[in-house]
């Protein structure tokens, strides 16, 4: 299955070269090292490569806001809302904060805890029947606490046309859910008697001072839009949500996020213990990456982060705060290639070993000129003069060019322009470097079922669910495909 979207060949850069990353500045996230009274930021260096860095990864517009010192230090707008009109950017424009929404969200649950109007550990299932789940036992024990946690054992979103059934037993380990989301805002609902935009607007918007902030869209910001783009530079049709969904439809501005950082970080609005409880490990994601009560958390040389990320079509975002600091940041991207600039931004705003990043395993800027090159030759020159250059390229390095998501978006990226038996054979030279990683067999096998190749198709499918037995798609597929 694709992991990441991959970029047209149009965007091509004209030379292939190592990228760079900006060198590390002595401020940081975790502020060690300046002296006092100084910021944490080197915000004359932001303002001077930010725009670079966006025209190397083709993003339009950008907005990014710092706290520090208990305040929103720094709030500044790159770029153009949209390609069309070639408006700029500014502090009230308006973007699509994705998954950054599930943080707000669950800082208004805390609330709701707080007021006994709802029991972390109940089970939802007490409050509210979810009609979704009811064919399913296991879900009856699905708590709000591994909701906000992502160990309720649903999906991230359920398979296209199939139920929404758990994968595990809940609360055994970490799996991220949107799905979970959607149940608690149902629950919450229940229980508040309003729609979980007006509690949202109530309870964290209002008190906040977030006025340009809603889960739903608002005609008063249609004015000042950043319309998300595809990877070509295209504009998004809009999406407008009348209804809010927890997980994902929040619409804010960067300095309104930053309030609610601040919020945050302070724990204000919250009992002690509730606001400790929310930046607690909560369950274990991977080396250094954790989750609390609706936020990751990362263990680094400086300390302790709270962070997440954002990904809508069109829109891409990403915050990450101090824990014990409160010195942080957020910022939102109006481009499906935004994530390219992650490793860079980290450079310049916090410095030092990412492991949330290196979990998220977003494309990097020198992988993605590898595969638009290999690209180029597999389109141009055919399999064998592509496989030989892939081969080539490997072996001069970068190795951090080579992970297993260039190979992936390479492959749908000619599967997309109907160069089939192309994408067959990239797809074999992901399992070749990645034998042991499930998602390599499940693209492969979608390859092999394009082609009609069912057999194949079914092997690989097959081999990707026994790496991988939580593989829904991989699932779903072999079912699809065994049933013609």
């Amino acid at each position: 299955m694709p992991l990441r979207p991959a970029l047209p060949l149009a965007i091509l850069v004209a030379a292939f070269a190592p990228v760079t990353a900006p060198a590390a500045s002595a401020q940081c996230v975790g502020g060690a090292g300046r002296a006092a009274g100084s910021s944490a930021f080197d915000t004359a260096r932001l303002a001077r490569e930010i725009p670079a860095l966006m025209d190397s990864a083709g993003v339009p517009g950008l907005s990014i806001a710092l706290i520090e010192g208990g305040r929103v230090s720094w709030v500044r707008g790159f770029g153009v809302r949209d390609t069309k009109s070639r408006l700029a950017v500014g502090e009230r424009t308006v973007f699509e904060a994705a998954s950054l929404s599930k943080p707000v969200f669950a800082y208004a649950v805390l609330k709701l805890v707080d007021e006994g109007k709802l029991d972390l550990d109940r089970p939802l299932a007490d409050y509210w029947r979810y009609p979704d789940v009811s064919h399913d036992p296991r879900s009856r024990a699905i708590t709000a606490r591994m909701v906000l946690s992502h160990t309720t054992g649903f999906p991230n979103w359920r398979p296209r046309d199939g139920a929404l059934t758990t994968l595990f037993e809940p609360g055994a380990r970490f799996r991220y859910s949107g799905e979970g989301f959607v149940y608690l805002q149902k629950v919450v609902e229940h229980l508040t008697g309003e729609p979980m935009s007006a509690f949202v607007e109530r309870t964290v918007f209002r008190p906040l001072g977030m006025s340009r902030s809603s889960f739903s869209w608002e005609a008063r910001f249609d004015d000042d839009l950043a319309a998300g783009h595809a990877e070509d530079g295209t504009p998004r049709p809009k999406q407008r949500p009348s209804e809010g969904i927890t997980a994902a439809s929040l619409q804010t501005t960067a300095r309104d996020f930053a309030r609610f950082l601040l919020a945050l970080s302070d724990g204000e609005g919250l009992r002690p213990a509730t606001a400790k409880d929310m930046l607690d490990s909560q369950s274990s994601v991977a080396d250094g990456v954790a989750w609390g009560l609706g936020v990751g958390l990362q263990k680094t040389e400086r300390g302790v982060d709270f962070w997440q990320w954002g990904h809508n079509d069109g829109y891409r975002g990403y915050m990450l705060v101090g824990a014990e600091t409160g010195t942080g940041f957020v910022v939102f991207m109006n481009g499906d290639s935004g994530m390219l600039l992650l490793e860079p931004l980290l450079a310049l705003l916090s410095p030092g070993h990412q492991p949330a990043a290196r979990w998220l395993d977003y494309e990097r800027l020198d992988a993605r000129r590898v595969r638009l090159a290999l690209e180029r030759t597999f389109l141009e020159e055919g399999s064998a003069v592509g496989i030989a250059r892939y081969r080539a390229l490997r072996a001069a390095g970068p190795t951090e060019a080579f992970v297993e998501d260039m190979l992936n978006n390479l492959g749908y990226a000619l599967l997309r322009q109907g160069k089939k038996l192309e994408a067959i054979e990239v797809f074999k030279l992901n399992v070749e470097a990645y034998p042991e990683a499930y998602n390599t067999y499940d693209s492969l096998g979608e390859a092999y079922m394009e082609n009609g190749q069912k057999d194949l198709a079914i092997a690989n499918y097959e081999k990707s669910v026994a790496l991988n037995p939580d593989n829904a798609n991989g699932i779903e597929m072999l079912k699809k495909l065994r049933e013609k």
